[in-house]
């Protein structure tokens, strides 16, 4: 009986496209991940939904199987099991990468799902320490903090970064402009402090359209893909842009787990990040509109706004912020973040409701402090919502009396 024909694999195309000349970001954001369409007669990327994949050639799946057991890299010809990649979820690390600046790109189920996966990957090696700086995403706190993973945490500020670094350190993590209050770290400065110990940058807030950590030494880049990447709030997902050597033991760590991402996912992400430039550009030109009408609002007593830009604003009142949640009508109170329509929570009750009070407040969190996540509605409309939600907070408050003048930006 005749075996079935060999044949070529579009899935290697995916994964290793022809070189070619640079391209700009909003380029990349449109045409990385499909280069290969063309040549296979299609224009949308196809969404393989297949859990494992037939092979006739046994002998070639156990060479293939080895060779990712020895490195992590990705297995050569067609995919083997939905575990180990799968072609949909490869055209979106392949687009992220390249918006990174980055060889690789691994996705995961959700951004936690990405942390994790990183710091197995160190731990595996003997190097369970971690260095971070606060603020993080407050789940990322918690997950270093109570030690869930095994993993021992020294929190400093970044100019203590070199002093914190131990034989057993493997990981410095940052977040720029940081979860919720938006400070702003030198990426440089730190990634030249972290030495050889690999530096961690979470550039969920930022995108690659503000900033790409790689290129100011961050050897891993963290995303949850659930915010801006998607941009819709209808998928979740974690990604980590990095070097091959690093991807590789991430995929091992991603097989090992499960922590997979699903291919409709991995397709909405890579539909995502063909909006990303323009989505980002337009909202934060709201977000900084918004950031300047609260800085002069009497009902605001400090506004957070980073230098670097983007659609995340926070905001201290004067007033219960309990009231502004509860009194906006437009604006959508609810958690997560960098969708199309503009969302605002308090962090103090919910996304960092997990950290230890003591230390959410040193970090700048205070009891205060509200973080708006500006979409792509007209900015009129969005001030009217949140004007009439701080002038009935204040009113039905006896917290502190309403000063006369408006917030600093800072």
């Amino acid at each position: 009986m005749d075996s079935a024909p060999a044949s070529t694999h579009a899935y290697d195309d995916v994964r290793r496209p022809a070189s070619r000349a640079p391209r700009a970001l909003a380029t990349e954001a449109v045409h990385a991940g499909r280069d290969d369409l063309a040549r296979q007669g299609l224009h949308a990327p196809p969404i393989d939904l297949s859990t494992t994949y037939p092979s006739y050639d046994s002998r070639a799946e156990a060479a293939r199987i080895d060779a990712f057991a020895a490195t992590g890299a990705e297995p050569d010809g067609p995919p083997v099991y939905g575990r180990l990649g799968n072609p949909t979820v490869a055209r979106f690390e392949t687009a992220l990468a390249r918006l990174e600046g980055t060889a690789s790109a691994v996705a995961f189920a959700s951004g936690m799902a990405a942390l994790s996966a990183v710091l197995l990957a160190r731990a595996s090696t003997g190097l369970r320490h971690v260095v971070a700086v606060r603020p993080l995403y407050g789940c990322s706190d918690h997950l270093l903090t109570a030690g869930l993973l095994g993993s021992e945490v020294t929190w400093t500020d970044p100019a203590g970064i070199a002093d914190a670094l131990r034989p057993d350190t493997g990981l410095v993590m940052v977040e720029s402009p940081a979860n919720p209050t938006l400070a702003e770290v030198d990426l440089r400065a730190v990634a030249h402090a972290c030495g050889s110990v690999p530096l961690l940058a979470d550039n969920t807030f930022a995108t690659p359209v503000l900033q790409r950590p790689a290129e100011q030494g961050a050897r891993l880049v963290l995303h949850s893909a659930t915010k801006y990447l998607g941009g819709h709030g209808d998928v979740l997902a974690g990604v980590v842009a990095c070097d091959e050597e690093l991807a590789g033991q991430l995929r091992q760590i991603r097989f090992a787990t499960g922590g997979v991402l699903h291919p409709l996912a991995g397709y909405l992400l890579l539909r995502g990040l063909s909006t990303l430039p323009v989505r980002v550009r337009a909202a934060s030109a709201t977000a900084a509109e918004l950031a300047r009408r609260l800085a002069a609002d009497p009902h605001v007593a400090r506004v957070h706004y980073p230098r670097i830009g983007g659609a995340m604003v926070a905001f201290e009142v004067h007033g219960d912020p309990h009231e502004v949640i509860a009194g906006v009508r437009l604006v959508t109170p609810a958690v997560s973040l960098g969708s199309v329509d503009t969302l605002i929570q308090h962090p103090a009750s919910i996304s960092h409701r997990i950290v230890d009070e003591r230390e959410r407040r040193g970090a700048g969190v205070s009891d205060r402090l509200l973080r708006l996540s500006v979409g792509l509605e007209d900015v009129d409309d969005l001030w009217d919502d949140l004007r009439t939600a701080l002038a009935a907070s204040a009113t039905a408050s006896t917290i502190a009396p309403v000063p006369e003048r408006g917030a600093a930006v800072v």
